[in-house]
C-alpha cells in the first residue's frame, strides 16, 4: 500500500500533460467532428451560408463539455481504471490529479460550454450538450456501466448527441435529419465498443465490468456485432430518403456499410478474437469516412446554390 501511494505521488507526469490525458482528447475529437458533420448537413440542408463563428462556438463548447464529462467518467471510474492494464496510468489513477480537482474541471467545463451555447447560440444546443453529460456521467458511468451487458448500446446515446447539436445550433429545431444523424452513431456505437471489448475481456473480467464478451461470452458478441452493423446498413441507406443527403453520401455509406459487414462476418468465420483488432480500426474509420461524405455531400449542395 506504502508502495502504491509512493508511486502515485512521484509519478513523472506534467501537470498539463495530466490534464491533457484527462480529458480524453481522441474521443473529443471523433465527437467534434461529427458535430462539424451536423453543422454542415444542416447549412446545406436549408440552404444557407456557413455560419462560421457558430460552428466556432459548437466546437469549442463541445470540446469543453466533452472535456468535462471524460473528468467526471474518470473520477468516478477511478476503481475500475485501476484494475485495467489499459487504463492504469490515467491521471486520477496516478494521483497527478487530485479527485477534487478533477471534479471541480468536469463541471466547471460543462457550465462554461452551456453557458456559451446559451449565450451566442441557442438554448437549444445547449440543452442537448448538457445532456450528452448527464447521460454520460448518471446513465452510462454510474447507472449501467457496472450492472448490465447493455451499458454501451443504452450509454452509448451521449456520444450520439453531438451531430444532432450541430444541426441545431444551425436550425435551432430538432429535425428528422438530426434525428437520423443520432441514430447512425447511436447503432455505430456497440459494434465499435464490442470489438474493443473483445480484445480487452480479460481486464474487463478482472475489473468485473459486465462488457457483453465477459457475460454471454465471445460468440454471442460476434454475432451481435454482425446484427448491429446490418443494421447500420439499413440505417445509413434510408438516411437517404429524408433529401438531406444525396448521391455522394448515399455511394460512401453503401460501400463503407458493406465492408463494415464484410469485417463482422470475418471476425465470425475467424476464431476466438482474431480479428476483432481490424474490426475496431476499421469502425472508426468507418464514422470518420462516413461523415467525411455528409459533409462533402454538404458542400457540393452549397456551392450548387453558390455559396463557395
Amino acid at each position: 500500500m506504502t508502495t502504491r501511494t509512493t508511486q502515485r505521488i512521484a509519478a513523472p507526469q506534467s501537470v498539463f500533460k495530466a490534464y491533457v490525458a484527462l480529458t480524453k482528447p481522441r474521443i473529443i475529437m471523433m465527437l467534434l467532428f461529427t458535430a462539424l458533420g451536423g453543422i454542415f448537413l444542416a447549412t446545406g440542408y436549408i440552404g444557407a451560408p456557413l455560419d462560421v463563428g457558430v460552428m466556432l462556438v459548437v466546437l469549442v463548447a463541445g470540446a469543453l463539455a466533452s472535456a468535462g464529462a471524460n473528468a467526471l467518467n474518470q473520477w468516478l471510474d477511478r476503481d475500475i481504471d485501476e484494475a485495467m492494464s489499459r487504463t492504469r496510468a490515467r491521471p486520477v489513477v496516478v494521483g497527478a490529479i487530485p479527485h477534487s480537482h478533477a471534479i471541480a474541471f468536469g463541471i466547471g467545463t460543462n457550465i462554461i460550454a452551456f453557458t456559451m451555447l446559451t449565450a451566442l447560440v441557442n438554448w437549444q444546443s445547449a440543452a442537448l450538450t448538457l445532456l450528452a453529460t448527464l447521460i454520460y456521467v448518471f446513465v452510462y458511468t454510474i447507472g449501467l456501466k457496472r450492472t448490465s451487458t447493455q451499458n454501451i448500446v443504452i450509454g452509448g446515446a451521449a456520444g450520439a448527441i453531438p451531430p444532432a447539436v450541430g444541426w441545431v445550433a444551425v436550425t435551432g429545431s430538432l429535425d428528422l435529419p438530426a434525428i437520423y444523424l443520432f441514430a447512425i452513431v447511436f447503432f455505430w456505437t456497440p459494434p465499435h465498443f464490442w470489438a474493443l471489448s473483445l480484445l480487452l475481456k480479460d481486464d474487463y473480467a478482472r475489473a468485473k465490468v459486465p462488457m457483453l464478451p465477459v457475460v454471454a461470452g465471445v460468440d454471442a458478441t460476434k454475432k451481435s456485432i454482425l446484427l448491429y452493423t446490418v443494421l447500420m446498413l439499413a440505417l445509413t441507406t434510408m438516411f437517404a430518403l429524408t433529401g438531406a443527403v444525396g448521391l455522394v453520401y448515399l455511394v460512401s455509406a453503401v460501400a463503407l456499410g458493406l465492408l463494415f459487414i464484410y469485417y463482422a462476418w470475418r471476425l465470425i468465420r475467424r476464431p476466438e478474437i482474431e480479428g476483432a483488432k481490424p474490426l475496431y480500426l476499421y469502425s472508426l474509420l468507418y464514422l470518420a469516412l462516413l461523415f467525411l461524405a455528409i459533409i462533402a455531400d454538404s458542400l457540393y449542395k452549397v456551392s450548387w446554390h453558390g455559396w463557395i
